[in-house]
């Protein structure tokens, strides 16, 4: 019998029917699928024919495993239902072609061969989807080729789903098109810098927070002027954690996050760093507003960082589900990425990078109040309006500015003392004595370190008006 593009062989009773039209009848039996019938025995075929002829079906026929390999060749086949035993080729062999050659064509053996080890070759090389005896049921062997063209549809789907996935993922690496380089070059070097972290993980835990520190200022300096925003929040976010009842682990998590929140600012074009969020315009908040999910996509790699980049991308979210990049509403926005938002704001608030002018604390606390349900979970609001209150007596986020010579013994660090390069001299909290201001005067005055020095304002503290980071 010859293979035929009409979907009836020639040799079948259709063909002493009025002849039809091949093309009309492809392009209308094709919705429901192609299925091509391969055996050596032409009474066989014809049957298979009048079997599945009536359901809509795109049909081919092969009286060989050389012919069917023919058709497959010119035909997108669904599914194959051959025979085991043929001339030249056995059905076995015809699927183990079939899986190797056109993996996603659905195999099923329509056979009366009781010879155990072909059935079982059919199978382990042919990848058969399921066999079917001689002589077959015709309502049972109707149900298979469904079921496998079903299947077949649904891995048809699920790649789709995989090869949509991967596109997205490819653009979500170009939203920022234009600053491709210099967020690729940057991105290396951070990645550079937490593949060492990770690396060194067991033996460098005791120096953890040191290490992340020295990131954090990392990532200010890219931002310049903002120097201790991430410190403070990381110190305040970790005790409102601990306020509301969170593990000491899901606390030391969002005290990372707090130290890192900021590191997908260091694809930001210059322009837009340091500025009031308020003060830019539409298109410049857009961009803005895509570095938590960078921020996220830097730490993807460490398994260790997944649940603080999940805090990191979420820490714009809105209560009431108008924040970005997501849109989470109320509690699908993680609890750590509630506290980050709440103790960030308020931060910002102070140093006049949220709003155009700086508010005081009080200012600041009723900003936050004002738009509790809104923009921030009221529960967290309010427990950090009572750690607020509950802060030892003297405890000011307010710092001040000093120089070498100004520097006097008593005074307390409130940031990390850096070098212009970023490198930690002295780590925020120390108490200075009269020894070691001396030897920072020394440094200062035989060095070219541009070293910057805030300390706790008291009252004996020099009366300088403390620098804006806006």
């Amino acid at each position: 019998m010859e293979t035929m593009t009409n979907p009836f062989p020639v040799d079948s009773p259709a063909s002493s029917a009025p002849a039809e039209d091949p093309v009309r009848c492809d392009a209308e039996a094709g919705k429901a699928g192609t299925l091509l019938f391969v055996d050596d025995e032409s009474n066989i075929l014809v049957s298979l024919i009048r079997l599945f002829r009536p359901l809509g079906y795109r049909l081919f026929t092969a009286t060989s495993g050389r012919e069917g390999l023919a058709v497959l060749e010119r035909e997108a086949v669904d599914v194959v239902v051959s025979d085991m035993r043929m001339p030249e080729m056995t059905g076995a062999e015809l699927f183990e072609q079939t899986a190797k050659r056109w993996p996603g064509v659905m195999n099923i053996l329509l056979t009366g061969c009781t010879d155990l080890n072909l059935t079982i070759a059919a199978i382990n090389k042919g990848h058969i989807y399921k066999y079917v005896g001689k002589p077959w049921e015709d309502a049972e062997l109707r149900m298979t080729v469904q079921r496998a063209l079903e299947r077949k549809r649904l891995e048809e789907e699920r790649a789709d789903l995989v090869r949509t996935i991967q596109r997205q993922n490819a653009e979500l690496l170009d939203l920022n098109a234009n600053l491709e380089a210099k967020v690729e070059a940057r991105v290396a070097e951070i990645e550079q810098v937490m593949a060492m972290v990770e690396k060194a993980h067991d033996e460098l835990r005791s120096n953890f927070v040191d290490i992340l520190g020295v990131l954090s200022s990392i990532i200010e300096a890219r931002e310049g002027g903002v120097a201790g925003h991430s410190r403070r929040i990381a110190h305040l976010a970790h005790l409102l954690a601990l306020e509301l009842g969170l593990s000491e682990p899901q606390a030391e998590a969002v005290r990372v996050a707090s130290l890192l929140h900021d590191i997908g600012k260091v694809g930001l074009p210059d322009p837009l760093i340091g500025r009031p969020f308020a003060a830019l315009t539409r298109e410049e908040r857009d961009t803005v507003m895509q570095h938590p999910v960078i921020g996220e996509a830097m730490l993807m790699s460490l398994h260790s960082m997944h649940d603080v980049g999940t805090l990191i991308r979420s820490h714009h979210e809105h209560y009431d589900g108008s924040g970005f990049p997501d849109g989470l509403r109320g509690g699908a926005i993680p609890i750590g990425a509630r506290i980050l938002a709440v103790v960030s704001d308020y931060d910002l608030l102070r140093s006049g990078r949220l709003l155009i002018d700086r508010l005081d604390d009080k200012q600041a606390q009723h900003y936050l109040t004002g738009r509790r349900g809104t923009h921030y979970d009221p529960t967290v609001v309010d427990a950090f309006c009572h750690l607020l209150k509950s802060l030892p007596e003297g405890y000011d986020l307010d710092e001040a500015p000093v120089t070498p010579e100004q520097l006097q013994a008593g005074m307390r660090l409130s940031r990390d003392m850096l070098t212009r390069t970023g490198m930690v001299l002295l780590h925020k909290g120390k108490v200075i004595d009269e020894a070691l201001a001396a030897k920072i005067r020394s440094l200062a005055r035989n060095a070219d370190t541009g070293i910057k020095i805030w300390v706790v304002r008291t009252p004996s503290s020099p009366d300088t008006p403390p620098q804006s980071s806006a």
